[in-house]
Protein backbone atom coordinates (compact mmCIF):
# COMPACT_ATOMS: atom_id res chain seq x y z
CA UNK A 1 0.00 0.00 0.00
CA UNK A 2 2.84 2.42 0.83
CA UNK A 3 4.53 1.66 -2.51
CA UNK A 4 1.32 2.47 -4.41
CA UNK A 5 0.99 5.80 -2.63
CA UNK A 6 4.59 6.71 -3.50
CA UNK A 7 4.02 5.90 -7.18
CA UNK A 8 0.94 8.10 -7.23
CA UNK A 9 2.89 11.04 -5.85
CA UNK A 10 5.85 10.54 -8.20
CA UNK A 11 3.71 10.35 -11.35
CA UNK A 12 2.69 14.04 -11.45
CA UNK A 13 6.21 15.13 -10.44
CA UNK A 14 7.78 13.14 -13.27
CA UNK A 15 5.25 14.49 -15.77
CA UNK A 16 5.96 18.08 -14.68
CA UNK A 17 9.73 17.53 -14.91
CA UNK A 18 9.38 16.05 -18.39
CA UNK A 19 7.36 19.03 -19.63
CA UNK A 20 9.65 21.61 -17.99
CA UNK A 21 12.81 20.00 -19.35
CA UNK A 22 11.47 19.78 -22.88
CA UNK A 23 10.82 16.07 -23.07
CA UNK A 24 7.24 16.46 -24.22
CA UNK A 25 8.09 16.80 -27.91
CA UNK A 26 10.23 18.92 -30.19
CA UNK A 27 10.72 22.56 -29.25
CA UNK A 28 9.49 25.24 -31.62
CA UNK A 29 12.17 26.87 -33.74
CA UNK A 30 13.23 30.42 -33.00
CA UNK A 31 12.65 32.98 -35.73
CA UNK A 32 14.82 36.04 -36.41
CA UNK A 33 14.50 38.66 -39.15
CA UNK A 34 17.32 40.87 -40.33
CA UNK A 35 19.92 41.67 -42.95
CA UNK A 36 22.44 39.03 -44.00
CA UNK A 37 25.90 40.54 -43.49
CA UNK A 38 29.43 39.25 -43.86
CA UNK A 39 30.85 39.58 -40.39
CA UNK A 40 34.41 40.30 -41.52
CA UNK A 41 33.37 43.63 -43.02
CA UNK A 42 30.47 44.47 -40.72
CA UNK A 43 32.41 44.09 -37.46
CA UNK A 44 35.42 46.01 -38.79
CA UNK A 45 33.35 48.71 -40.54
CA UNK A 46 29.81 48.83 -39.09
CA UNK A 47 28.84 52.03 -40.90
CA UNK A 48 29.76 50.81 -44.39
CA UNK A 49 29.76 47.00 -43.97
CA UNK A 50 26.02 46.62 -44.51
CA UNK A 51 23.22 47.60 -46.86
CA UNK A 52 22.79 47.64 -50.63
CA UNK A 53 26.00 49.57 -51.20
CA UNK A 54 27.99 46.77 -49.60
CA UNK A 55 26.20 43.91 -51.35
CA UNK A 56 28.90 43.06 -53.94
CA UNK A 57 31.64 42.97 -51.31
CA UNK A 58 29.47 40.87 -48.95
CA UNK A 59 28.74 38.36 -51.74
CA UNK A 60 32.47 38.05 -52.43
CA UNK A 61 33.34 37.60 -48.75
CA UNK A 62 30.61 35.02 -48.16
CA UNK A 63 31.64 33.05 -51.28
CA UNK A 64 35.18 32.91 -49.83
CA UNK A 65 33.69 31.25 -46.75
CA UNK A 66 34.04 34.19 -44.39
CA UNK A 67 31.52 34.15 -41.52
CA UNK A 68 27.93 35.21 -42.16
CA UNK A 69 25.73 37.03 -39.70
CA UNK A 70 22.22 38.33 -39.28
CA UNK A 71 21.84 41.98 -38.26
CA UNK A 72 18.41 42.48 -36.69
CA UNK A 73 16.46 45.73 -36.66
CA UNK A 74 17.41 46.29 -33.01
CA UNK A 75 21.12 46.07 -34.02
CA UNK A 76 21.77 42.65 -32.53
CA UNK A 77 24.13 40.45 -34.52
CA UNK A 78 23.76 36.66 -34.73
CA UNK A 79 26.42 34.38 -36.16
CA UNK A 80 24.73 32.16 -38.74
CA UNK A 81 25.59 28.51 -38.12
CA UNK A 82 25.20 25.59 -40.49
CA UNK A 83 22.90 22.77 -39.39
CA UNK A 84 25.08 19.75 -40.19
CA UNK A 85 21.99 17.72 -41.06
CA UNK A 86 20.53 20.45 -43.33
CA UNK A 87 23.40 22.31 -45.00
CA UNK A 88 21.15 23.59 -47.79
CA UNK A 89 19.42 26.14 -45.55
CA UNK A 90 22.75 27.73 -44.56
CA UNK A 91 23.90 27.73 -48.17
CA UNK A 92 20.65 29.47 -49.17
CA UNK A 93 21.03 32.22 -46.57
CA UNK A 94 24.65 32.96 -47.49
CA UNK A 95 23.42 33.56 -51.04
CA UNK A 96 21.26 36.44 -49.80
CA UNK A 97 23.91 39.02 -48.88
CA UNK A 98 22.49 42.45 -48.00
CA UNK A 99 18.92 41.11 -48.16
CA UNK A 100 16.40 41.07 -45.34
CA UNK A 101 15.41 37.49 -44.52
CA UNK A 102 13.74 35.52 -41.76
CA UNK A 103 15.85 32.69 -40.37
CA UNK A 104 14.34 29.85 -38.36
CA UNK A 105 16.38 27.62 -36.12
CA UNK A 106 17.77 27.18 -32.65
CA UNK A 107 19.35 30.27 -31.08
CA UNK A 108 22.50 29.60 -29.07
CA UNK A 109 24.80 31.68 -26.90
CA UNK A 110 28.22 30.80 -25.52
CA UNK A 111 31.09 32.91 -24.24
CA UNK A 112 29.47 36.17 -25.28
CA UNK A 113 28.76 35.03 -28.86
CA UNK A 114 25.18 34.56 -29.98
CA UNK A 115 24.15 32.60 -33.03
CA UNK A 116 21.35 30.76 -34.73
CA UNK A 117 21.55 27.30 -36.29
CA UNK A 118 19.96 27.88 -39.70
CA UNK A 119 17.17 25.36 -40.29
CA UNK A 120 15.06 27.39 -42.73
CA UNK A 121 15.19 30.71 -44.58
CA UNK A 122 12.26 32.82 -45.75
Amino acid sequence: MVRSARRLHLGPALLAATVLLGGAGPAAADSLTGEVVDLSCYLAHPDTGKGRGHRKCAETCLKKGLPAGLLTQDNKVYLLLEDHENAGAYEAVTGKAAETVTVEGKTVSLGGVQGIVVEAVK
